[in-house]
């Protein structure tokens, strides 16, 4: 006789796979190092990706930057989203790609230990969460900072014997190149330093040759466009005249790398005739000259309080920051109004973003916020931003994502106009005719 048993179905079990990242970075920019993160990234897709137990959880990439410094981004980005529990493990070449100072590694480290992350370091082979890992941490970290530290001081010696003999460790400079331990001149170069130098002197301010020199299409020394900084730092370089000032800047220490100006701290060298001059010494004393003149003239005014808008408009046409600017300071008729900084440093040929009056956008921010008694910390509060994407539009952005998009009209030149200023108008008018018709029967 014929059985039939009845099989019911059992409950498939999925197995939780484990959420894996890779950490990669690399400490230069040059194109050699652009290729060696690319193939690590490479790497991690297909050593994470062909494991049956692994989820690929992202890959975080850090061009650049040292790994002694704090602010890498995308290891920021990598920590939050092991915080958010998105990461249960993280892999990296070695304790030398993850930091290289002590504190920051055991701190992050041990951090993503108390969420339950592991970190493993493949040259190292070591896990993070295993029994003997953070004392193996607190060793091999020690060592590799004292690599880094050794590292450092071998080329601070290196430079220091380079400035005792009187060389430049750098030649990347607008006029000159290094060849063989000597600065030597680049003719076409050589021809938009003296034309800088000769504008200076003619009369030309930093933002005007700036802008000649963008209109001419010369690109600046490191590419992209000239900026004030740019034409400032030529002309006060004292080796246009063939001297050399040697170690105005230091590097503070290994681990944050920041570059000091020298007032003393460090010994200086002064190489006299070191190279062919490009300007000669008393074309260069003049400069010197007229930019204290100028300084005095204008000296620096102490740092202001932020205005209403500061920091919160943004062009979408360029990527530039809006800044508040006096129309008409020279009027009594002068009223404030926010431009585009590409647009007010570099003319509408770089940026055609129409300038917005304040009270314009004093206006349209009361209508979005449903208020006319706000001030600068009730629109931090509710505001993020603030996007300008196109003539006579702003879009305000709401720290919770969402946006509301608002339309504005620049009132005519006819009503913006009062009877004074109308009165006056006319009275130049007059004026001028009156002085027309004297020339003209002077002549």
């Amino acid at each position: 006789m014929r059985k039939i048993v009845k099989l019911e179905p059992t409950a498939v079990q999925t197995v939780q796979r484990k959420r894996v990242a890779a950490y990669a970075r690399v400490s230069s920019g040059k194109d050699a190092m652009m290729h060696s993160l690319s193939a690590q990234i490479s790497y991690y897709n297909d050593y994470i990706g062909n494991r049956g137990d692994w989820e690929l959880a992202g890959i975080y990439a850090d061009e650049a930057l040292t790994g002694t410094k704090e602010d890498r981004p995308e290891f920021q980005r990598m920590l939050a989203d092991c915080r958010d529990g998105k990461i249960n493990m993280v892999i990296t070449k070695s304790l030398t790609r993850f930091a290289r100072n002590t504190v920051t590694l055991l701190s992050a480290v041990r951090e993503l230990r108390l969420l339950g992350v592991d970190v493993y370091f493949e040259k190292e082979n070591l896990h993070t969460l295993s029994s003997d890992g953070e004392l193996m941490l607190t060793l091999l970290a020690s060592f590799a900072q004292e690599e880094s530290r050794s590292a450092s001081e071998n080329q601070k010696w290196r430079i220091q014997k380079m400035f005792e003999e009187g060389r430049p460790n750098t030649g990347t400079m607008l006029g000159y190149r290094l060849v063989d331990g000597t600065l030597q001149i680049v003719p076409e170069e050589a021809e938009i330093v003296k034309m800088i130098f000769a504008d200076f002197l003619a009369g030309m301010g930093r933002n005007a040759i700036m802008k000649k020199l963008n209109r001419m299409g010369i690109p600046a020394p490191h590419g992209g466009q000239w900026g004030e900084n740019v034409i400032y730092s030529v002309l006060h370089n004292e080796k246009y005249t063939g001297d050399m000032l040697l170690q105005k800047t230091y590097i503070l220490d290994h681990i944050s790398k920041k570059k000091i100006v020298n007032h003393g701290e460090r010994t200086m060298y002064y190489v006299e005739n070191s190279h062919e001059a490009i300007i000669d010494k008393e074309t260069f004393s003049l400069v010197q000259q007229e930019l204290k003149r100028r300084a005095a003239q204008y000296p620096s005014s102490p740092a202001k309080a932020p205005y209403l808008f500061t920091g919160l408009i943004h062009c979408g046409l360029c990527g530039g920051h809006f800044r508040r600017k006096i129309v008409n300071a020279s009027s009594k008729y002068a009223k404030p109004a926010w431009m585009c900084s590409t647009f007010n440093r570099y003319g509408k040929q770089a940026c055609s973003a129409q300038q917005i009056p304040e009270s314009i956008l004093i206006a349209k921010t009361s209508e979005i916020l449903g208020a006319t008694d706000w001030n600068r910390e009730t629109l931090l509060e509710n505001i993020s931003e603030i996007q300008v994407p196109g003539p006579s539009r702003l879009v305000y952005v709401f720290h919770d994502g969402r946006t509301q998009e608002i339309t504005w009209q620049n009132p005519s030149r006819r009503e913006s106009w009062t009877g004074e200023m109308r009165q006056k108008a006319r009275e130049d008018a007059l004026k001028g005719a009156k002085e027309r018709r004297k020339n003209g029967k002077t002549h």
